[in-house]
């Protein structure tokens, strides 16, 4: 059957979990496929996934926002929420295709414009957007403290 790209139903909620786990290991398998459960079911966002003979290997997960977004200017704005690709379908253009179908759905809700973030010390995420025609729009610095 080979690789397909496809837009996630609920069913598929447990398999995007155990691949985000990957990526997001500060949560469990069962939080995760929580999310996605509610992410495939909300209006305002979508999950794609990829597969190898019906076995999930990747996705992507998009929504829209209402609030600011940097370096944006209008409203509402397509925004990747996370992708990853198992390592042996990495640099043959599954990520791109995935991020495509984001793109594709962000225009089908009148979205002009389509951001994404990563944290400063991942390289890797900053490469494959820059890659991807994403331009840098900030870099910022969080700070919290107990009051």
């Amino acid at each position: 059957m080979g690789i397909q790209f496809k837009k996630a139903a609920a069913g598929n909620a447990y398999d995007i979990a155990a691949l985000a786990a990957k990526m997001w290991t500060s949560h469990t398998v069962e939080e995760l496929a929580e999310g996605f459960a509610a992410a495939i079911n909300d209006p305002d966002g979508a999950v794609f996934l990829m597969t190898d003979s019906d076995k999930a290997v990747g996705f992507a997960q998009c929504g829209l926002r209402r609030d600011y977004v940097e370096g944006t200017h209008g409203s509402p704005v397509g925004y990747l929420e996370g992708i990853f690709v198992e390592e042996p379908y990495r640099k043959q253009g599954c990520a791109k295709q995935l991020l495509a179908c984001c793109e594709q759905w962000a225009k089908e809700k009148s979205c002009t414009e389509f951001a994404s973030d990563c944290e400063l010390e991942n390289e890797v995420s900053r490469q494959f957007h820059l890659g991807s025609g994403f331009r840098e729009a900030n870099r910022i610095i969080c700070f919290v403290k107990k009051i």
